[in-house]
């Protein structure tokens, strides 16, 4: 049964989501920052030769089926994630990932595309030897995150899709005349700083932002048949004020045959801690980690 998610929530957790301060621990007590930071500290990480590019990635944890994760375009891992990450490690094997262009990882001679990038993550796992995971992908991250549903169903789980869209009329009016615009004298400052402290190469970030903003000009409507291909769980969930209209997160959980939504207080990624919207003070995160433990969690619902 597909249900709807919608949460009043009390006072204390509505907080503005939509600042530009930097991101912080979802909770400051001492015990808690010390059990984060050995989590941390414990990763593995490394490369591997995928499809003709030097992947970066990162093992997180070690319990249950793998999480991947996927960040947002002009992100990396810290961005995206850094603020949860520990979270979601002390529950699950988090594996995550830096696509091309991106971070750490190398870029090739071709412009970005949200199916080379699934093929590419889907590479890595094969790499790693995971037959089967979950997927936690994030504004075009949650795009590549349903293009390996829909080109590699047979490695996917379940999938976290959070501020994503399918459709053009799903982000919010004057986005593509906004994108058109967009410069690097103009991108976040948190994530250009982000991408300059861990690139192997830093005069590559006029490259890395440029390929993004043309992914996103050029993009075109995906149709209702790919969408329905995905057929395993999806937890979708969204900003109030988000990019993704609430309609047309309204309109992905109507047509994907397994989806739920829930629609959160604040902007694009405040909920998760992005480092661009993350409130320092807000509990929303710790919310938003209990519903993707909760949805991850519990056993599949047998179709009659």
């Amino acid at each position: 049964m597909i249900r709807v998610l919608f949460f009043a929530l009390l006072i204390i957790l509505i907080t503005p989501a939509c600042n530009n301060s930097q991101s912080a621990p979802l909770v400051a007590d001492n015990k808690t920052s010390t059990q984060n930071r050995k989590i941390m500290d414990a990763k593995i990480n490394g490369y591997a030769f995928i499809n003709g590019i030097k992947l970066y990635y990162e093992i997180h944890g070690s319990e249950g089926m793998p999480l991947v994760l996927i960040h947002g375009g002009g992100s990396t891992i810290e961005t995206t994630f850094g603020n949860i990450l520990p979270s979601l490690a002390g529950h699950y094997k988090v594996i995550a990932v830096e696509l091309q262009a991106h971070g750490r990882t190398s870029d090739r001679e071709s412009d970005l595309s949200f199916e080379q990038d699934a093929d590419d993550v889907t590479g890595l796992l094969k790499y790693l030897k995971i037959d089967k995971a979950n997927f936690f992908g994030f504004s075009n991250g949650g795009n590549t995150s349903m293009q390996i549903a829909i080109r590699h169903p047979g490695v996917v789980n379940k999938l976290v899709i959070a501020s994503s869209f399918y459709k053009r009329d799903g982000l919010i009016p004057g986005f593509f005349e906004g994108m058109k615009q967009a410069s690097l004298e103009n991108m976040p400052a948190p994530l250009k700083i982000a991408y300059l402290q861990v690139a192997p190469d830093r005069n590559h970030l006029q490259v890395m932002h440029n390929k993004d903003k043309e992914r996103m000009l050029h993009f075109k409507d995906w149709s209702n048949e790919e969408m329905l291909s995905i057929k395993m769980p999806v937890l979708l969930i969204a900003g109030d004020h988000d990019v993704v209209t609430p309609e047309h997160a309204v309109e992905m959980l109507r047509i994907l045959p397994q989806a739920r939504l829930v629609i959160l207080p604040g902007g694009h990624g405040g909920y998760i801690g992005e480092i661009t919207t993350a409130n320092k003070d807000s509990k929303i995160p710790g919310l938003t980690i209990a519903l993707i433990n909760e949805f991850l969690d519990e056993p599949p619902v047998k179709s009659n």
